[in-house]
C-alpha cells in the first residue's frame, strides 16, 4: 500500500532511506506557518490603517469644490445691480449708441418686431438697428421686422470655417459685422439676439468705458464652474480696425468650430471681456438650473433669453405662421415639462401688443389678415 501522511499532531516517526534513518516532525511547521499568517496579517492590517489615516487628512485639507451662484444661491441682500446716482450723472448721446439684432432670413420678422415693441415699452434711449442679408430676407419680412422701429441695414455675410460649424450656426459670424458700425457713427453697441424679449430699460450699459462685456454662459445639465461667456447680448465699442483683425482669427484661432462666433469670442476676449450680472441675459437655462435663483433676479431682470424653448418657432428657424402662433406657443409651453409656460406666454402677450399697435405698419407690408 502506498505510504499515507497526516497532517494532524503525531509522534515523530522513522523513515528509511537508502540505510540512513531520519525524524520527520510535521507539528513544527503548523506553529511557524500560523505565526507567519498573523505577522502578515498585522502587516496588512497596518498598512491599511495607515492608507485610512492618510485618506482622512487628504479630506481634511482637501478645499472645496469650486461652486458658482448657480449651485449655492443664497438671497442674502437687496441692494440693487445699477447705482442709478451714478447712472444719472453720465450724459448719453442717443445717436452714438445703438440696440442691434440680427436677421438672416424671414423666419425672424415676427420676432424682430416683438423685440422691437418691447424696446419701446422700455422707452430706452438708444438707436435701434437690425443687420440683414439682402439675398436672404424679402421686403416684406424686412418691412414686417422694421415696423416697431428698427432701422435696416445691409450687411455682406462673412463665411464661416470650411468644417465643423452646426448648420443653424453657418450665419453667425456675420455677427462681427456690429464692431464696422464706428462707420455710422455708432460708438457703443448692445447686441441682442432675435430671441430675446425687453423688460426693462438696459441703457446703462452704454454708461460703461470698457472695450467688451457679456454675461456668463448657463448650462443646466453642467453643475461645474464655466467661464465662457453666452453671445447672444453682447456689449461692444465699436472699431472697423477690431473688425478686421476679428475675421482674420476665424480661419487661424484654436477653438471648436461648432459653437462659431461665441467660441471665437470666448478665444478671442476670454481674458479679458467684462462679466455682466445675468439680468442683463435672462437665459431660460437659469430657470431649469436654479428656480430660486431665477426668482430672486426678476425683480431687475433686463431681459428674457429664449434660449432653450422659442415660442415662435416651429424648429430651427422654421417660421410659425401667424395664424398657428398661439397654437405655437402653447404646444411649446408644454416643452421641459411646462417650466417655461409663464415667460412663453409672456412673449405671446407682447406679440399680440405688437400686432395692435403696428397694423397698419404691418399692413403696408403686405399683412393680410394678420399673415
Amino acid at each position: 500500500m502506498p505510504e499515507v501522511q497526516f497532517l494532524s499532531f503525531m509522534p515523530p516517526y522513522r523513515h528509511r532511506h537508502r540505510g540512513l534513518t531520519t525524524v520527520r516532525q510535521p507539528w513544527i511547521w503548523f506553529p511557524l506557518m500560523l505565526g507567519c499568517a498573523v505577522v502578515l496579517h498585522l502587516r496588512i492590517a497596518w498598512q491599511l490603517q495607515e492608507a485610512r489615516s492618510a485618506r482622512d487628512h487628504d479630506d481634511e485639507c482637501r478645499p472645496e469644490p469650486i461652486r458658482t451662484i448657480l449651485d449655492n444661491f443664497q438671497h442674502l441682500h437687496d441692494l440693487p445691480v445699477v447705482n442709478e446716482q451714478f447712472f444719472r450723472s453720465v450724459p448719453l448721446v442717443r445717436s452714438e449708441n445703438a440696440i442691434v439684432t440680427s436677421m438672416y432670413n424671414d423666419a425672424f420678422a415676427v420676432p424682430i418686431a416683438t423685440l422691437g415693441h418691447s424696446l419701446n415699452k422700455a422707452d430706452s434711449t438708444a438707436r435701434r438697428v437690425v443687420f440683414y442679408f439682402p439675398g436672404q430676407v424679402t421686403e416684406r419680412a424686412l418691412c414686417i421686422a422694421t415696423a416697431s422701429g428698427f432701422e435696416p441695414h445691409a450687411v455682406s455675410r462673412i463665411e464661416p470655417p470650411a468644417d465643423g460649424v452646426f448648420e443653424h450656426f453657418m450665419d453667425q459670424f456675420t455677427k462681427l459685422s456690429i464692431w464696422k458700425f464706428d462707420e455710422l457713427g455708432i460708438k457703443a453697441v448692445v447686441y441682442l439676439d432675435a430671441d430675446t424679449l425687453v423688460r426693462r430699460n438696459f441703457d446703462e450699459l452704454f454708461a460703461m468705458p470698457f472695450n467688451f462685456a457679456a454675461v456668463p454662459d448657463v448650462y443646466f445639465w453642467d453643475p461645474g464652474f464655466d467661464i465662457a461667456f453666452n453671445a447672444g447680448v453682447l456689449f461692444v465699442r465699436t472699431s472697423t480696425k477690431m473688425f478686421h483683425h476679428l475675421v482674420r482669427q476665424i480661419h487661424t484661432a484654436r477653438y471648436p468650430h461648432g459653437e462659431a462666433e461665441q467660441a471665437l469670442l470666448n478665444v478671442f476676449h476670454g481674458a479679458d471681456a467684462v462679466r455682466l450680472p445675468y439680468i442683463y441675459n435672462g437665459n431660460l437655462a437659469i430657470k431649469k438650473r436654479n428656480p430660486e435663483m431665477w426668482e430672486a433676479l426678476q425683480s431687475e431682470l433686463r431681459l428674457i433669453h429664449y434660449t432653450l424653448v422659442k415660442p415662435f418657432w416651429r424648429g430651427v428657424y422654421n417660421e410659425t405662421g401667424v395664424e398657428d402662433m398661439h397654437r405655437n406657443v402653447l404646444e411649446k409651453a408644454e416643452a421641459w415639462d411646462g417650466i417655461f409656460r409663464d415667460e412663453l406666454l409672456e412673449w405671446e402677450e407682447v406679440w399680440n401688443e405688437t400686432r395692435a399697435t403696428h397694423r397698419s405698419a404691418f399692413t403696408r407690408c403686405g399683412w393680410k389678415d394678420g399673415h
